[in-house]
């Protein structure tokens, strides 16, 4: 038997520490719309009054900076080789489950839920960029914690773990380990030689274009604690807002903007960069952006055309509907502008048919993502071939490149694994009392990392009625939907722990 070879805790809690210093300073941020929107709360110190959100915020926010604090001052002297790979995958995941056990306080301390399954689910959905909710009337929570809601999606969209590359030299040590393992399958690109430079490149696009959007939305009318809300939602793709009807009362113009930003946030980073070098052949030649656009404009034609015909709506809200929504689901967003399930069967039928492709890869959208479905078709087309011309050699190509069979193997293997999660999860979930329609809808919304689902989850409800166990299991698919499934399912491999 292979012995077991030791893991390195020191660097684990180092930079778990690490971390929660910074979900602690994030979570400190909200304070000011706090304290704005509620400007006595200081003279009530009541801690547990859901009326008032600013102790709470900074109780736990002050305890989980200096919680991670003292993990990191313990083991400051870690040397910046003592970080491997599986260090590199526990942290991650590790990460993951503990940034959303300690942001789920916030919820607790303030009375919002009393229920700590709720709390965590909320959180982690936030994190993860999923966007389902548990709450019945978004607009009776108190600004902070609305605020500290919508940016554990902002910190999840681009991977908290991304964020710390950037600081991470600073403390010496190194950081490829963990960009692997945030970013696995097929990786984005590499921006610059040193992993570093390539996430402060990544995040310096990422709130460049949130403040873009933030300053757009300000324009057509939203005050800046919304306008930032629902920018961070946006280029999370999460879809947590600040309405009981998402974007549904917005104006067209909001909603355009909210589209396009959608489908910015769907795209690539990497190819933001190379747009932003001027480098555009390399965007036009990207066969994955090709097929992304085609995709979103195909599904809205069909379904523009249904409500035009069906529901008797003019060209222009038919149009933009089916946009939005088509645009919301591909890049597993959630925002909604409507009940998509008061559409035609075979609407809302395709829409949660394309809750499985996702955006881009190197995106913030979840999903199966838009290049594994095009090596899919590829390689079956290739097999086809294959049989009729067994002695050929036919490559699968995508951009012109050959892609080497190890990478098709992982892909063939990400997608079976994917719909057997899937089939399980749904089996589960029916299992616990759900109707079929709300189970599938909601192991696929949740492994997609999309929010809204189908039935008692569907787009204008939420996912209180969930049982309880049923909450802690569309939890863990949606951190196995973020962190593309291998990462945290290569922990429970026994080879995983030997050397």
């Amino acid at each position: 038997m292979a012995a077991k070879s030791r893991i390195n805790l020191n660097a684990i809690m180092k930079i778990t520490g690490l971390l929660m210093v910074i979900e602690g300073l994030f979570m400190l941020s909200s304070l000011g719309f706090s304290a704005w929107y509620d400007p006595y709360c200081l003279d009530h110190l009541r801690l547990f009054d859901p009326a008032h959100d600013f102790l709470p915020l900074l109780v736990s926010g002050s305890g989980i900076g200096l919680v991670g604090l003292i993990l990191w001052s313990f083991n400051k002297k870690l040397d910046q080789n003592s970080i491997g790979k599986r260090e590199g995958y526990i942290i991650v995941s590790l990460t993951w489950v503990i940034i959303s056990f300690f942001g789920a306080i916030p919820f607790i301390l303030s009375g919002v839920t009393t229920s700590y399954t709720d709390a965590f689910f909320e959180t982690m959905s936030g994190f993860t960029t999923t966007g389902a909710t548990i709450f019945t009337d978004i607009e009776a929570l108190p600004k902070g914690i609305l605020f500290w809601r919508s940016m554990t999606h902002w910190i999840g969209g681009m991977g908290i773990i991304v964020l710390s590359l950037a600081i991470l030299p600073i403390l010496g040590i190194g950081g490829m380990q963990l960009f692997v393992a945030e970013v696995p399958g097929l990786t984005p690109d590499k921006l610059h030689p040193r992993i570093t430079q390539t996430a402060k490149r990544l995040w310096i696009i990422y709130v460049a274009l949130t403040l873009v959007q933030t300053i757009l939305l300000m324009l057509g009318g939203m005050n800046l604690f919304e306008s930032l809300c629902h920018a961070f939602g946006t280029m999370a793709t999460g879809g947590f807002g600040t309405r009981n009807d998402s974007i549904a009362g917005f104006s067209p113009y909001i909603q355009y903007v909210i589209i396009i930003f959608m489908y910015l946030a769907g795209i690539s980073f990497t190819l933001h960069y190379f747009t932003i070098k001027r480098q555009f052949s390399k965007v036009f030649r990207n066969e994955e952006l090709r097929v992304y656009t085609m995709l979103l404009i195909t599904a809205t034609v069909i379904i523009a055309a249904a409500l035009f015909y069906t529901q008797h709506l003019g060209p222009g809200k038919a149009f933009r509907d089916a946009l939005f929504q088509v645009v919301s689901i591909v890049t597993t967003t959630g925002f909604i502008t409507s009940d998509y399930l008061l559409w035609p069967f075979f609407t809302w039928l395709l829409l949660f048919l394309l809750m499985f492709t996702g955006g881009c890869a190197g995106s913030t959208g979840g999903g199966i993502k838009i290049v594994r479905i095009i090596l899919l078709f590829k390689n079956s087309r290739m097999e086809l071939k294959r049989i009729v011309h067994p002695q050929a050699l036919l490559p699968v190509r995508l951009n012109g490149k050959s892609i080497s069979q190890q990478i098709i193997f992982n892909v063939l293997a990400f997608f079976l694994i994917y719909i057997i999660i899937f089939a399980f999860g749904s089996l589960v979930m029916s299992a616990m009392g759900m109707e079929f329609e709300s189970a599938v809808g909601a192991v696929a919304a949740s492994l997609g990392n999309i929010g809204p689902g189908l039935g008692t989850v569907g787009p204008v409800l939420n996912y209180s009625t969930v049982p309880m166990a049923g909450k802690w299991v569309l939890a863990f698919l949606m951190l196995l939907g973020r962190l593309e499934l291998f990462t945290v399912l290569i922990l429970f491999s026994a080879s995983f722990w030997k050397k």
